[in-house]
């Protein structure tokens, strides 16, 4: 008779922790980490940690994960934290990112990958990221950036590119950079050649917006090793310049955007360097892309050769001016060639008319007269009858 009641009392103490447990659950902290409820911050620092860890509460806004030991991020990594706005990693030992490794956190705002050994970095790691606006990739082993990652990036303001192993940026990713207000690029083994004038334009176009970025030293060729891109004068780009119309186009298009931005008012923000910010003809955007004029066989580009004698600057700008000149003047030509076609044939119609329009006031003029004529022979005749 007593068992009865202890049944019931245990089925009762089963029945409570079955509804508050869960309850406990969505509050818990993983024990390697410490949190803060009211600033929802969970800080996992210097734990030696290998993995991310688990049981994150779900309203996490802060996540910091730098100075362990982790390796990779698998698929969907930081699913359980989709509200998480800063997410720090630096300091690791990460060599690869699943393309789904981020997938599902749409609100993340800074992001923190320095220090580890990343290699490349997959154009779809990003994707479902549109609020990114402080990214750190520096000090890693980064040979380059897909270009279509710029579609994730449009709304960066920072971006950390330090002491990685870049030779070249796709000039469409830094097209799609629309509002990055700081960039650095130091400690990278740049390759000067013909293929690094597309990021010289794009740097005195940024600079003389107000950006900010540090230096960019060339280690290739040898004659340029340890120059600055930025100081580097065009002309021994020399080599790299081409008449084909494709980059002379390019290249005018330069030179209009470059008009319309120095009729703009920018105070203090002018860099010294845009005091060179003159280019040389035949030398166009598109040089970034994949290379134009100079390779042979089946080896890429070839070395840009330096040029002794420099090309005087009034001559760069003469020929620049011949032929923007030249390309009005013949649209102005067309135009007035249209004017003419169009005024002779509107005097043609116009005589056309006036002789039209006098032959038929001599026909009813005729008609008139004969009418006249009539009307006076027919009294006559009543009378004679």
């Amino acid at each position: 008779m007593q068992v009865a009641p202890r049944r019931l009392a245990a089925m009762r103490v089963i029945l409570v922790c079955a509804l508050f447990c869960p309850l406990s659950l969505s509050h818990a902290c993983p024990k390697e980490c410490s949190c803060n409820s009211n600033t929802k911050v969970v800080d996992c620092r210097g734990r030696g940690l290998y993995d991310i860890p688990r049981r994150l509460n779900s309203d996490t806004q802060e996540l910091y994960l730098q100075d362990n030991r982790i390796r990779g991020l698998g698929s969907m990594a930081f699913r359980e934290i989709p509200l998480v706005r800063i997410l720090d990693l630096s300091n690791n030992s990460i060599t690869s990112i699943s393309p789904t490794a981020l997938l599902g956190l749409r609100t993340l705002q800074r992001l923190s990958l320095a220090y580890n050994s990343l290699r490349e970095l997959d154009k779809r790691v990003l994707g479902p990221i549109h609020s990114l606006s402080h990214l750190d990739l520096s000090h890693n082993s980064l040979w380059g950036l897909p270009g279509a990652l710029g579609d994730s990036l449009q709304n960066l303001s920072y971006l950390g590119l330090a002491n990685n192993r870049l030779t070249r940026l796709d000039r469409s990713l830094l097209d799609a950079l629309t509002h990055l207000d700081s960039l650095t690029l130091r400690g990278n083994p740049w390759r000067c050649d013909c293929q690094l004038i597309s990021l010289k334009l794009w740097l005195e176009t940024y600079l003389f917006k107000g950006g900010v970025v540090d230096e960019v030293l060339c280690t290739q060729p040898e004659e340029m090793k340890d120059k600055d891109l930025q100081k580097i004068p065009y002309q021994l780009f020399h080599a790299c310049m081409t008449t084909s119309y494709h980059y002379l186009f390019a290249n005018i298009h330069h030179l209009e955007s470059e008009r319309l931005l120095r009729g703009h008012t920018h105070g203090n923000h002018a860099h010294p360097s845009s005091h060179s910010f003159h280019v040389p003809m035949a030398i166009g955007e598109g040089l970034g892309g994949g290379g134009a004029g100079g390779g042979a066989g089946g080896g890429g580009m070839a070395e840009c050769e330096t040029k002794q004698k420099q090309r005087p600057v009034n001559l760069r700008h003469a020929i620049a001016t011949v032929i923007i000149t030249g390309v009005v003047c013949g649209i102005v030509c067309l135009m007035m060639l249209a004017a003419a076609v169009y005024g002779c044939a509107y005097a043609a119609i116009m005589a056309k008319y006036q002789r039209e329009l006098k032959k038929n006031e001599e026909l009813a003029a005729a008609q008139g007269a004969d009418h006249a004529t009539a009307d006076e022979k027919e009294p006559l005749e009543n009378a004679i009858a």
